[in-house]
C-alpha cells in the first residue's frame, strides 16, 4: 500500500513537470530595455514569460492539491510527521491558517452577556507579523545604517539632476536679460530653424506662419516686439498670460536663434488665409 502511494505520488509529480518544462524552455528570452524607454519586443517578451511562469505555478499548485489527500494521509503517520516533508505538509493543514479554537473562558471576562475566551492566535497572523518584524530591520539596516539606499529627499534630488542632464547647457537667464544677437542669415541655420518651427510652432502658427490660435507672423505688427532679441526672449520665456509657453526647456538658445531669424525671413511672404494684424506696427 505504502509503495503503490508513493508511486503515485511520483508519477504525479513527474506528469506535472514534464507538461510545465518544455513550455517554459520554448520561452524567448526577453530582451534587456533600453536606455530611454521599454521597446515593445521586450513587453511582449516579459508578458510571456509571466504568463508561462504563471501557467507553470498554476500547474503545480493543482497537481500539488491533487496530491494533497494522499501527502496528508502518508505523513500524518508519527514516524514522518517530524520529517522536513512532514513539517512542509503539515503548513497546509487547516489548523495552520486558522488555528486550534481552545474555547477556554477567562473568569470576570464577561461584559453585557458577551464571554471572552483565551484562544491563540491564528498562525497566519503570526507569520506576518514576525514577517514585518524582519521587514523592519532589513529596512532600518539598509537605509539608516548601512545607508545602502535612497530615501525619498535623497531620491528626488538624484532624479533631479539625472534630469538636468537632458536639459541643454544654455538655458538660463531670465525674461529681463540684455541680449545682442544678430538675424541669422545662413541658409543651413534657416533650414534648421524652418524644421524646428515646423514641428513645434506649425500647430499654433501655421504652417506658413500665417496665424491660426497664434497671431500672423509675417505682417508687421507684433503684440512684444518685432527685433529678433524680443521674439527670441518670446519663445525662450514665453506668455503664459496669452497662451504662448516657454521653450526654454526643451530648445537650446541656439535653436531659438534659429526659429526667430526663421520668422523674420518670412516677413513681406503674404500668406493664404493670413490671420489680421494685432499688435503694434514695428518700427
Amino acid at each position: 500500500m505504502k509503495k503503490l502511494l508513493i508511486s503515485r505520488v511520483l508519477s504525479l509529480l513527474g506528469s506535472g513537470l514534464l507538461l510545465s518544462f518544455p513550455a517554459a524552455s520554448q520561452a524567448p528570452a526577453p530582451a534587456p530595455p533600453a536606455a530611454a524607454a521599454m521597446s515593445l519586443e521586450w513587453v511582449l517578451g516579459m508578458t510571456l514569460v509571466g504568463l508561462l511562469l504563471f501557467l507553470l505555478i498554476a500547474g503545480l499548485m493543482l497537481v500539488f492539491v491533487q496530491m494533497w489527500p494522499f501527502l496528508n494521509q502518508f505523513y500524518d503517520q508519527p514516524a514522518r510527521r517530524n520529517t522536513a516533508m512532514g513539517r512542509f505538509i503539515a503548513l497546509f493543514h487547516k489548523d495552520a491558517f486558522i488555528g486550534k479554537s481552545t474555547n477556554f473562558l477567562m473568569e470576570e471576562h464577561s461584559y453585557d452577556g458577551i464571554q471572552e475566551y483565551d484562544n491563540d492566535l491564528p498562525p497566519w497572523w503570526n507569520y506576518l507579523f514576525y514577517a514585518t518584524i524582519v521587514f523592519g530591520g532589513v529596512y532600518l539596516l539598509n537605509f539608516h545604517v548601512f545607508r545602502s539606499g535612497q530615501l525619498q529627499l535623497q531620491e528626488y534630488e538624484s532624479e533631479m539632476q539625472e534630469a538636468a542632464l537632458f536639459l541643454p547647457k544654455d538655458n538660463g537667464g531670465n525674461a529681463n536679460e540684455k541680449t545682442d544677437y544678430k538675424v541669422l542669415t545662413d541658409a543651413a541655420k534657416l533650414e534648421a530653424g524652418h524644421a524646428t518651427y515646423t514641428q513645434n510652432c506649425a500647430a499654433c502658427h501655421g504652417q506658413n506662419a500665417e496665424g491660426m490660435v497664434g497671431p500672423n507672423l509675417t505682417d508687421e505688427f507684433w503684440l512684444h516686439g518685432g527685433d529678433v532679441n524680443d521674439i527670441f526672449k518670446t519663445i525662450k520665456f514665453g506668455v503664459t498670460s496669452k497662451g504662448m509657453v516657454a521653450w526654454q526647456g526643451k530648445l537650446s538658445d541656439d535653436q531659438i536663434l534659429e526659429v526667430s531669424s526663421y520668422i523674420l525671413s518670412l516677413q513681406g511672404s503674404n500668406p493664404a488665409n493670413a490671420k489680421a494684424p494685432q499688435g503694434d506696427k514695428a518700427k
